[in-house]
């Protein structure tokens, strides 16, 4: 049985967010109805980024809220899509004039109130696109009629170059083609110890043995395709890190930036054991790791796991990536 610091489940997103408003008042702001947090001082004469999904995965996306990465972010309800209504208003309250790019992860509901929101934006003459996120390697099917990869991890790459691009002044169209570019070279596998529990729940939302590991897991606890063994981690990372690997066909003398992410209950001291063996792994392999960011960035309630994600890096991405940033979740 598991115990939570909940008040009325019914009210943990929009305490949280008045919670999280008050202790980065130079950051953000939080507009209570509808939902959304903004920079607290609004950018001028810039493309806005904005990006939004359902609550329970923090830090993302409320935390990346600040220059040099997102001008707005809209939380749903936990493990829900934000309304296309809540979108349309956060988009409005951060577009300068520019247009607004809109960064998605492709779960069926955000995808559809986010096309909703732009077609609602394009009635009011604001411009808006979006470049649709789709990383997760364990949800790779060859079926055309399918949803298609479900976005993670690399998310958090594409608001930060996105967002350092559009500080320097890239417009919409600049905006969306390397937003797309940087998600066509990131991958990202997932794996859990067990499942989170939802607000106000006892249980988590799945069993799992304690012999056994959930390989492919999703950041809404949904199944993975097997179970595996569970092992040290020594066994474990090359199981991970070699289809991506494969999958972004990566070779001797390539550059990657490495996301070594925990889903929730995962201790940093687990996550950096698991980024040094990507790392052996990687220089075994002949490919250099130019960046990496080791932390709790895309979480999934209280989930015991952790997902591994490698983005394909050539020097626009390396400037962008170490471009100044000032957000509660992530600065240098």
């Amino acid at each position: 049985m598991r115990r939570q610091f909940v008040n009325d489940p019914e009210d943990v997103v929009p305490e949280a967010l008045e919670g999280f408003a008050a202790a980065w008042p130079r950051h953000v702001t939080w507009n209570r109805e509808p939902s959304y947090v903004l920079r607290a001082e609004p950018a001028t004469d810039k493309v806005a980024v904005l990006s939004g999904g359902g609550s329970g995965h923090e830090p993302l996306h409320v935390g990346f809220v600040g220059r040099g990465m997102l001008d707005a972010a809209v939380p749903g309800a936990v493990f829900a899509s934000p309304t296309a209504m809540q979108i349309r208003a956060a988009s409005l309250a951060a577009d300068t004039g520019r247009g607004v790019l809109h960064v998605v992860k492709n779960y069926t509901g955000d995808v559809l109130n986010f096309r909703i929101a732009g077609e609602l934006l394009a009635d009011e003459g604001v411009r808006s696109d979006i470049v649709l996120v789709d990383d997760d390697l364990a949800t790779d099917t060859d079926d055309p009629d399918g949803p298609g990869r479900r976005g993670t991890a690399a998310v958090v790459a594409v608001e930060k170059v996105c967002g350092a691009a559009a500080e320097r002044g890239a417009d919409l169209p600049e905006l969306v083609k390397l937003g797309r570019r940087v998600v066509a070279g990131s991958r990202t596998l997932s794996v859990a110890l067990a499942a989170g529990a939802h607000p106000g729940q006892s249980r988590p939302s799945f069993e799992l043995p304690e012999d056994r590991i959930e390989f492919g897991v999703g950041i809404h606890g949904e199944r993975a395709r097997e179970r595996r063994a569970f092992g040290p981690r020594r066994a474990l990372v090359p199981d991970m890190a070699a289809p991506l690997l494969r999958d972004l066909d990566l070779s001797r003398g390539d550059r990657v930036a490495v996301i070594v992410n925990g889903l929730g209950a995962t201790h940093d001291l687990e996550l950096y054991g698991l980024f040094g063996e990507v790392g052996k792994l990687l220089e075994e392999a002949g490919i250099s790791v130019a960046r990496s960011l080791v932390g709790s960035y895309v979480t999934s309630l209280d989930m015991a796991g952790c997902s591994v994600t490698l983005v394909r890096a050539d020097d626009e991405f390396l400037d962008l990536w170490d471009a100044p940033v000032s957000t509660p979740a992530l600065t240098w």
